[in-house]
């Protein structure tokens, strides 16, 4: 259960390798999708073990408002049902800038379901957030408040295309805050520049390399650390990240044309 719990974390980690696009200080216009959807394999590797174990798709749309509704969708793979069965998807609601202004996460893993509300407002240079939280038996109401702008899991990744790698500092740290459920997270992320990658099928592209990892309460980690590779052209897609393990390691890959 342990080994499906961080994959589940990795694959919602995903996202937040864009967030550096929010500290570095010389960023572009941002972009604008019409529509856009990106497919990931999660694998198990473990010396000469490699299994495919869960799905991810993460979708972008324009709403009538003018601003952008993403979905990401996280499925294990029929024999990682019979261990551990997780049926995540985060829901995610934009300006036309990016910020969010509504994040949901709809959680089924094994017997547990829960559904977590997060609507953001904006005032005096501060991002505020009143987080829900749906059980079983009960609803949780939160508060959550932090200077300048804060994000959810999925409205950090479309600020991607406003980051002038060029400019990162490497071996850097930056940090920003993610709202999580009724969490207040600390994402600390470092670049560690270029590099080439090797996908599933023996090709390398080459990408810029991330490290980041998550914090509470100033110094506890909710999570390992996680290694991110983007690809070097003007899309900045994601194409691998490596999350370690007890035993082994759990692999996300990009699985679309990386040539863009």
């Amino acid at each position: 259960m342990k080994t499906f719990n961080r994959i589940r974390y990795t694959l919602l980690s995903m996202v937040a390798a864009i967030v550096l696009s929010f500290v570095c200080p010389h960023s572009a216009t941002a972009a604008s999708y019409t529509s856009e959807t990106l497919n990931y394999e999660i694998v198990y590797h473990w010396g000469v073990i490699w299994k495919h174990a869960a799905n991810a798709k993460l979708t972008i749309k324009r709403t009538s408002n003018g601003g952008y509704y993403s979905e990401l969708v996280g499925r294990t793979r029929s024999w990682a049902d019979k261990i551990y069965p997780v049926r995540d998807t985060l829901k995610c609601w934009m300006n036309s800038n990016f910020t969010p202004t509504k994040y949901m996460k709809l959680t089924h893993e094994k017997d547990y379901y829960a559904k977590d509300v997060v609507n953001f407002s904006y005032a005096n240079s501060t991002t505020y957030g009143k987080c829900t939280r749906y059980r079983k038996n009960r609803t949780e109401h939160a508060s959550l408040a932090s200077r300048g702008y804060a994000y959810d899991m999925v409205s950090v990744f479309y600020m991607l295309r406003n980051l002038d790698f060029g400019t990162l500092q490497k071996n850097k740290s930056y940090k920003t805050v993610v709202f999580s459920g009724k969490s207040k997270e600390t994402l600390t992320i470092r670049y560690k520049g270029t590099t080439m990658v090797e996908m599933r099928n023996g090709k390398q592209h080459p990408a810029y390399h991330i490290t980041f990892t998550f914090t509470q309460d100033g110094n506890k980690k909710s999570s390992d650390d996680i290694n991110a590779y983007l690809t070097t052209g003007k899309s900045r897609i994601p194409i691998l990240l490596v999350g370690k393990l007890p035993v082994g390691e759990v692999k996300c890959y990009y699985g679309g044309n990386i040539n863009k």
